[in-house]
């Protein structure tokens, strides 16, 4: 499950949120069309399907669940996307794909699971055919300004519980992923914040589970779930501090490489 596209701030579609935000980031990305799409940490394939039918294209998933691998196949065998649409169990840091087999690379909130950022974005552009557009939306910390060497104790602090929660790694921003990239040679990056167009939907749910039914649900239903919910608070306190961005980035790697 990822999060969706709140404009206005008060819609309550909450899945239609979540396919318009699909929709809005290759808007705002410029990708009109592809021929063949990966999408790099795909869950059970919400993405892949939907830009599959979108574009008329061919789409192959990757992430580490077999379950999640499992379930995407069979949801794109129900809605009939089974001879165009596939996912497969593989490590985003190490792909099981030849150099330049896509034209359009998607990872829709994973790039903040992977443990090494530069190892990701290498893989990310060594599977992108030349001309082919790359991008990602991923959980990012601020920018440091020019006089800082790295974020204060507080925020540090903030983050590390976060981690400890979500099992991640060490975050990034979104400059740090400009920089890879542009390190590697890659053209027409751009990048923008969407923290506010997603953060109403931390707001809705966490209002939703203040009533004593929700309140009693979540206590039955364990550990994992709480933490979760306790993860969602803390996401929202560094949103406010301007801790936390929803980063998106993209770029293209040039004809000539």
């Amino acid at each position: 499950m990822h999060h969706g596209y709140y404009i206005p701030a008060d819609r309550t579609d909450h899945q239609q949120a979540q396919i318009d935000l699909i929709d809005e980031v290759l808007k705002w990305a410029n990708a009109t069309e592809a021929k063949n799409v990966v999408d790099v940490g795909c869950g059970i394939g919400g993405s892949s399907r939907h830009i599959a039918k979108k574009f008329d294209c061919a789409a192959s998933g990757i992430t580490l669940s077999p379950y999640q691998a499992a379930r995407g196949n069979e949801l794109a065998k129900e809605q009939g996307l089974d001879s165009k649409v596939n996912f497969q169990v593989a490590n985003a840091l190490s792909m099981p794909f030849e150099k330049d087999s896509f034209d359009l690379i998607w990872s829709l909130e994973s790039g903040e699971h992977m443990p090494d950022k530069a190892k990701f974005v290498n893989e990310l552009i060594r599977v992108t055919a030349p001309g082919g557009r790359i991008i990602v939306v991923t959980w990012c910390h601020r920018d440091l300004e020019p006089s800082e060497t790295g974020l204060t104790k507080k925020e540090d602090k903030l983050l590390a519980k976060i981690n400890r929660a979500y099992y991640l790694p060490r975050w990034c921003s979104v400059n740090d992923y400009v920089d890879l990239m542009k390190s590697e040679g890659l053209t027409d990056i751009r990048r923008d914040d969407w923290s506010h167009i997603i953060a109403p939907f931390w707001r809705a749910v966490i209002k939703s589970s203040l009533n004593l039914k929700s309140a009693y649900g979540l206590l039955k239903s364990g550990f994992s779930t709480i933490r979760g919910a306790y993860a969602m608070l803390l996401m929202l306190r560094g949103f406010d501090k301007g801790l936390i961005k929803f980063g998106l980035i993209t770029a293209t790697k040039p004809a000539d490489n």
